[in-house]
């Protein structure tokens, strides 16, 4: 985490608040996911998600939503871990061969 959410720099940053609509069942994930990655709060969440989102802008909308749904389905057990090594190899496939099953 940052120094701006856990105030480790010794003076408060200033700080926005803002309303945000969502889906309860949206909610309802992000106030599991907090809890289960070990944030002290909802907003420090948000603020982590927030960041991670602008600090990355080369991640699409789509490599987003994909990232959710893994979690997800490791969460439900519908997905099974892969290694490292696995991941590293996937990334060094060109979109062709992977399309091919290469």
């Amino acid at each position: 985490m940052s120094d701006a959410d856990t105030n480790r720099s010794g003076s408060d940053p200033e700080m926005t608040s803002i309303n945000l609509r969502l889906s309860e069942a949206f909610l309802n994930d992000i106030d599991a996911s907090w809890r289960e990655e070990g944030f002290n709060s909802r907003s420090e969440f948000m603020r982590y998600a927030l960041r991670d989102a602008v600090k990355h802008p080369g991640l699409t909308r789509e490599t987003w939503k994909s990232i959710a749904a893994t979690e997800h389905e490791l969460r439900t057990g519908d997905a099974e871990l892969v290694s490292r090594e696995e991941v590293m190899a996937g990334m060094e496939q060109s979109p062709e061969d992977a399309a091919d099953g290469e």
